[in-house]
């Protein structure tokens, strides 16, 4: 551990790594520090899992899916265990948002937000666990064919920072409910929720070696999870960079990936949209998380009959917007560590100093701890199409609006970069939002609204660079498992 960072007087002790139901110290002995954002000091620990601790990892999950207790649990018991742990983290609550809130530096709200989602996903695949059906296939005469979903194996899930929680449910609900023995690598950077969720699941009533959760660095734990031969099927969230060396260390293992690679989301306002309701939903979502999240809405496309009556409104709210700790009730957290904040504020400069127009600048509260990695959120425009802040993922708090014609040139806008995550529609004409909705590259596509809370139900995931497959509601079920075709001759 490095001894050189600020410290709390209160650290948290390292639990290791939560493998077969228990905590184990990782091999090497090594452990992380864990910053809080806010304060930007040190004040828990994580095991530096590895290599050797990955391989020991899935000899416990490929036991779990092979011969263990696990792997003799019927649909219907796997939703019991599932529902129960999503009751455990309600019952928890208080403890997990908490943990939240302080590891990744979110406002309190919105840690409940994202702790009251993260039990809704283990309820959902709870009640979905023995709601996936075979069908009968008409095939010749003489006999009779079936079609039959099975898990995979075992399943490799890499998960990052900005969601920990969250993103727990998300990728581990549907791998478990279809039966499938489970290894996360959390992000080091925010994981500690993520581990007491495991311990959670421990008391829930998972067999041994059904979950297990690595914590360590990318480079290692992280990359030995998503090469090791011992994974069927690998999930991971993060940026299309490393998205690339997943994809291609599951190539080498001949294994199948759902890769959610981040985006630079549009919400487009016609002239005709009601402002007032498209206001409030546009600023929220750039400044949702500090700006860290793969569909934050950070491109604002106006059409120019429109602008002069919204980006007023835009800048008035966008101006009163405060950054601040956790239990300050800040309207934005701080940036995740120091290096994405230096990230975020290189973009912000390099777009000043390109002479990218300023239209609003928030700030931080003035209690706001000194050490924290805060960002003012900034609003530029307008903003040229083939500027860094038009085209690149900042991961921050900072809008960039820019400005179309007419239809046509709202899609060719909102089509115009790298990636397809998800979209925004602001209109009253029905008929223009349905057009505009099904001419959209991207995964999901939001009308007079954007986002859906955890939309726990609704299938999501990119086109483009923003990578491929399904997480979320049913399509994440089939996701994790295989089809098998049974032919039975029986004349």
């Amino acid at each position: 551990m490095n001894q050189d960072q600020p410290r709390a007087t209160d650290v948290l002790p390292a639990k290791g790594c939560f493998i077969d139901n228990k905590w184990v110290p990782a091999i090497s002995g090594q452990t992380l520090p864990v910053m809080a954002p806010a304060e930007g000091i040190v004040f828990a620990e994580i095991a530096a899992g590895g290599r050797e601790d990955i391989a020991r990892a899935v000899a416990a999950a490929r036991t779990a899916f092979e011969t263990g207790a696990w792997s003799r649990l019927s649909a219907t018991e796997r939703g019991r265990l599932l529902s129960r742990l999503g009751q455990l983290i309600e019952a928890h609550f208080d403890e997990l948002v908490a943990l939240e809130a302080r590891d990744c530096g979110k406002p309190l709200a919105t840690a409940r937000a994202d702790v009251t989602a993260t039990a809704r996903y283990f309820e959902y695949y709870g009640g979905a666990a023995d709601k996936v059906h075979g069908e009968q296939i008409p095939f010749m005469n003489g006999y009779y064919v079936t079609g039959e979903r099975e898990p995979l194996g075992v399943t490799g899930h890499v998960i990052p920072w900005n969601y920990p929680a969250q993103m727990t449910g998300r990728t581990l609900g549907p791998a478990l409910a279809m039966g499938n023995a489970t290894v996360l690598k959390p992000a080091e950077d925010a994981c500690l929720a993520v581990l007491r969720i495991a311990e959670l699941a421990a008391e829930a009533g998972f067999p041994e070696g059904a979950v297990n959760v690595v914590p360590g660095l990318g480079h290692e734990a992280g990359a030995a999870l998503s090469e090791h031969p011992g994974i069927d099927f690998i999930s991971f969230t993060g940026s299309p960079q490393v998205g690339t060396m997943i994809q291609t260390a599951a190539a080498q293992n001949h294994i199948g990936c759902v890769l959610e690679l981040g985006g630079k989301s549009p919400q487009i306002v016609f002239d005709d949209a009601d402002f007032e309701k498209a206001v409030p939903v546009i600023v929220a979502a750039i400044v949702q998380n500090a700006g860290q999240t793969c569909s934050a809405g950070a491109r604002l496309l106006v059409q120019r009959s429109a602008w002069d009556s919204l980006i007023p409104m835009v800048v008035e709210r966008f101006a009163k917007l405060r950054a601040g700790k956790p239990d300050d009730a800040p309207d934005l957290g701080p940036i995740i560590s120091a290096k994405q904040r230096e990230r975020v504020a290189g973009y912000i400069a390099a777009a000043k100093v390109a002479g990218v127009p300023v239209l609003a600048e928030g700030a931080v509260q003035e209690q706001a701890p000194e050490g924290g990695f805060f960002v003012p959120p900034v609003l530029f425009g307008p903003v040229p199409r083939d500027a860094e802040l038009a085209c690149e993922e900042v991961f921050g708090p900072v809008l960039s609006a820019l400005i179309f014609e007419d239809e046509a040139d709202a899609l060719a806008l909102a089509n115009g970069t790298e990636y397809g995550l998800i979209a925004g529609v602001w209109t009253n004409d029905n008929a223009r939002a349905l057009r505009v909705a099904r001419r959209l590259r991207v995964g999901q596509v939001y009308v007079n609204a954007y986002g859906a809370g955890g939309g726990v139900e609704l299938p999501f995931g990119g086109v483009k660079k923003s990578g491929h497959g399904r997480e979320k509601g049913f399509e994440a079920l089939y996701e994790f498992s295989a089809l098998k075709t049974v032919v039975i001759k029986h004349d």
